[in-house]
């Protein structure tokens, strides 16, 4: 048990991509804590029991409170008052936020396992020491072929490979562009956005020497982004003068705009596909309200969909939790007034993105006890 004067304790590792999310905004936020590896004897001894899982980020509050899941790390922050709070308060930018950190966590999952598995040769050195360093030498090696054999499972085969370079290529020329004009995604400080891209942009495509290698070259503004989210503060230096808020009006600044035409283009029809496996499953099984998503909690996908990247033919897993990612936005839709939900959805309309709103539902998940659940109406 902690007492008054310790620190909060994040277990995780310096290349895991959702610690990395949650790091970058205990450091934003300047909230003192300190990081343990899950070698570490307290994390088998008294937060895997907690958690019934292996997995991490898991954040232990000073009081004994123990969190896992980087959406509920920095809710729990959200809620008792930070510096910068990440989710705007205008229904727009806090949609469009949304959307964006579900693409960064969940389907740049491609990108970053890709490029950190596909090219293990070259950059084997590096990668050894990081999971060696992170998990043990003993377990380092079983792990990264558990990671490798993820591959297929998230969209990564031969045939996609080249359109998933092509697209890291193509986001870092879009990023590039508009991290020229303001420092973070809708402004001048990070949104929950700015945290969904920061896993996948640092642990593995801004970290691991292959793709950083082409972010410095070919994007040198998203790899400072990259520094200026895993810095302590605001490091906004070269935005001199600059006042910490969201872009004004509820508006989205136009250098963001072809961010969210890229998004449009990848991540349907995949997740439409997704949504329909998981509404034909609930139908056929109809799980009751507070049931856990899977059978076992280290188990995170319901079954295997056909799909398409880019026009290439893939079958990918799928997992219920995106549908506690995407409900935070359909919330803010259903408690907007008709004309301000108007406003909000012609523009979603107008990108391709009102289907990324699952709306409607008879059900979505929820997470109890460190655990995706059903939510059922």
């Amino acid at each position: 048990m902690h007492t008054d004067n310790t620190p909060y304790i994040l277990y995780g590792a310096p290349h895991s991509l959702y610690t990395g999310k949650a790091r970058c905004y205990l450091r934003n936020q300047g909230i003192p804590y300190m990081e343990r590896a899950t070698t570490h004897p307290d994390f088998a001894a008294r937060i895997l029991p907690q958690i019934g899982r292996g997995i991490i980020p898991v954040l232990e509050t000073p009081d004994g409170q123990v969190i896992q899941d980087t959406v509920d790390i920095i809710d729990y922050f959200e809620k008792r008052g930070v510096p910068y709070p990440v989710y705007p308060d205008g229904p727009l930018q806090r949609v469009i936020a949304v959307i964006v950190e579900y693409y960064g966590g969940q389907s740049m999952l491609k990108h970053a396992m890709h490029y950190r598995w596909s090219y293990l040769e070259q950059q084997e050195n590096f990668l050894v020491h990081a999971f060696a360093s992170g998990s043990g030498a003993a377990m380092a090696e079983k792990i990264m072929g558990r990671m490798q054999a993820y591959l297929p499972r998230l969209g990564v085969t031969e045939q996609s490979i080249p359109e998933i370079e092509a697209s890291y290529e193509a986001l870092l020329a879009i990023l590039d562009a508009h991290f020229e004009q303001m420092p973070y995604l809708l402004g001048d400080r990070p949104c929950i956005g700015d945290y969904g891209l920061i896993g996948t942009l640092f642990a593995h495509l801004g970290r691991d020497p292959v793709p950083a290698q082409i972010m410095k070259l070919q994007a040198p503004r998203v790899y400072r982004w990259v520094e200026r989210m895993t810095a302590p503060g605001l490091d906004v230096v070269e935005y001199p003068e600059r006042d910490a808020h969201f872009w004004p009006g509820d508006a989205i600044p136009p250098t963001l705009e072809p961010l969210l035409e890229h998004i449009a283009s990848e991540i349907f029809p995949e997740l439409s596909d997704k949504l329909a496996f998981i509404a034909e499953w609930v139908a056929r099984t109809r799980p009751a309200d507070g049931e856990p998503v899977t059978e076992k909690p280290q188990q995170r996908q319901l079954g295997m969909v056909n799909t398409t990247f880019k026009g290439i033919p893939l079958e990918v897993g799928v997992e219920p939790y995106l549908l506690f990612l995407l409900q935070r936005a359909a919330d803010v839709l259903a408690e907007l007034a008709p004309t301000e939900s108007e406003r909000v959805e012609a523009y979603l309309e107008r990108f391709g993105l009102m289907a990324a709103v699952p709306q409607g539902l008879a059900y979505s998940v929820a997470r109890r006890n460190n655990i995706e659940v059903w939510a059922v109406k």
